[in-house]
């Protein structure tokens, strides 16, 4: 019997692109997680556990291994993301309440998750070298792909916050993507960025529209509540 997470297990060819059932089907719940977080239903965390794993072997077998080593970052961030939006305060649809941060710390965010993945990109560039038995081809793109994926780091860490701000690094993180994957040849990923893209900014606007800042002596009261829930 044939690996189910192998890319070379072929759900259907479209266009003359076969698309893998690993692709296929982690593509189908990204989607939907981004949509249930955009709308912010607590659902998102499970669902997105499932496309994580998914991705994870995607990305491992074609050599993006910033991206196969984010995914074990997005399980341990969406478990932590699924108990705290649980316990976190709700308004009478059943939605999380969200805010921003104080604009010092999102400076401050930026330039750590900048200086970082300069970092992580320069290791990555020669991570064949030093592991030859685990990455035996060098990666690709190493800067870009580590980049947005410590760009991804933080959103991520933002959005299981329910930081508004998160939106935005996930626009910037979208557009690259878009152009990246189209180069790796997975074009159905690179089209799932383009609705990402549209649901990022989406998702950006809806939150800001209800949202205060975190870290405000106004709203300090509101703001207390949730950072302790």
């Amino acid at each position: 019997m044939s690996n189910p997470l192998s890319i070379d297990n072929i759900a259907f060819t479209v266009l003359a692109y076969p698309m893998s059932y690993v692709e296929l089907f982690g593509t189908i719940c990204y989607l939907s997680s981004v949509w249930l977080i955009a709308k912010r239903k607590v659902l998102t965390w499970p669902v997105g556990i499932v496309s994580v794993l998914l991705y994870l072997s995607l990305f491992y077998q074609i050599r993006l291994y910033s991206d196969a080593i984010e995914q074990v970052y997005y399980l341990i961030v969406s478990v932590y993301g699924w108990w705290h939006w649980v316990r976190s305060p709700k308004d009478e649809s059943a939605v999380v309440n969200v805010g921003f941060t104080e604009a010092r710390t999102s400076v401050i965010w930026l330039a750590v998750t900048l200086m970082v993945g300069l970092f992580v990109g320069a290791l990555m560039s020669r991570i064949h070298s030093l592991l030859p038995s685990v990455f035996s081809e060098p990666a690709s793109y190493p800067y870009v792909d580590a980049l947005t994926t410590i760009g991804s780091f933080s959103a991520m860490w933002l959005l299981a916050r329910r930081r508004v701000e998160s939106w935005l690094y996930w626009i910037v993180i979208d557009l690259v993507g878009i152009v990246l994957y189209y180069l790796k040849s997975v074009r159905f990923v690179a089209l799932l960025y383009v609705v990402l893209l549209i649901l990022a900014i989406k998702g950006f606007r809806d939150w800001r529209a209800g949202a205060h800042t975190i870290g405000n002596r106004k709203h300090m009261s509101e703001s207390y509540s949730l950072e302790e829930n």
